[in-house]
Order: structure tokens, then C-alpha cells, then sequence
């Protein structure tokens, strides 16, 4: 006897495509991913602090280059206070399997700043064929 499975694909309808169209335009607001990262590298002026939000062991094993090393627990005022209110910081973690740059992207935004999450991490950086440095 064949079970019949349930389409879960198609099982809860799609919105309509404007609201699709809205709600995935607002992701960008939220998040950057490791080329749009990757491509500021030459630029004088990133735009932003590259923030990895893991351990200083983690970070010194491999890190982004041009990435300042600011565990998500030690994120507070005192250690943002060096860079201007209105600083975007652009943080990452191991990859999609952590949820540190989740965690760090709160924090950051719960203090006020400017933050955006790297999709990816370290993990997507290395995927896409790009070099990670260590300290």
C-alpha cells in the first residue's frame, strides 16, 4: 500500500506577489551576505565595522579579513563607544548552523546602533572560495 504524503510545498498558499515582493526587499534592510561583504574589501571606506562575534579563539583560528573580534556577550556601550552613534556594523558568526551573528545583531540594535547580519558566515565566506586570515 503507497501512502499518500502532504505537499507541504504548496500546502499553505503564497501571499500575493506584492507582499512577497515587500517582504523580501525588507530582508536587505536586515541582512548582506558574504559577496556583497567580500566586494568592499577595495573600497577606502567599507562603509561599516566587520564585527565577528566569536570567540577570540575562533577568531584567531580564521577570520574575514579586515574583521574586528567582539564576542556577542561582550557587545555593551563600553565597547562601542569608540565609534560614532551612527556606525553600521555588519556582523558574522560560523555560519547558518549559529545563531551567534543572530545574537550579536541583537544586542548591537538593542543598543541603538545601525546592524546588519552576514548570511553565511564563515562557512558561506569559505564556500564561496574566498580567504580567511588569522591572527
Amino acid at each position: 500500500m503507497r501512502v499518500q504524503l502532504k505537499n507541504l510545498v504548496v500546502e499553505v498558499p503564497t501571499v500575493p506577489p506584492d507582499e512577497a515582493a515587500a517582504h523580501f526587499k525588507a530582508r536587505f534592510a536586515f541582512e548582506t551576505d558574504c559577496w556583497d561583504v567580500h566586494a568592499t574589501e577595495a573600497l577606502d571606506d567599507r562603509g561599516f565595522v566587520l564585527v565577528d562575534v566569536r570567540s577570540p579563539e575562533a577568531y584567531a583560528s580564521g577570520h574575514l579579513p579586515g574583521a574586528i573580534n567582539l564576542p556577542y556577550q561582550t557587545l555593551t556601550d563600553e565597547r562601542l563607544a569608540q565609534y560614532p552613534a551612527d556606525t553600521l556594523f555588519v556582523v558574522y558568526c560560523a555560519g547558518p548552523h549559529c545563531n551567534g551573528s543572530t545574537r550579536g545583531a541583537a544586542r548591537i540594535a538593542g543598543l541603538g546602533r545601525p546592524v546588519k547580519e552576514m548570511i553565511g558566515g564563515t562557512a558561506g565566506w569559505r564556500d564561496e572560495g574566498f580567504e580567511l586570515e588569522s591572527s
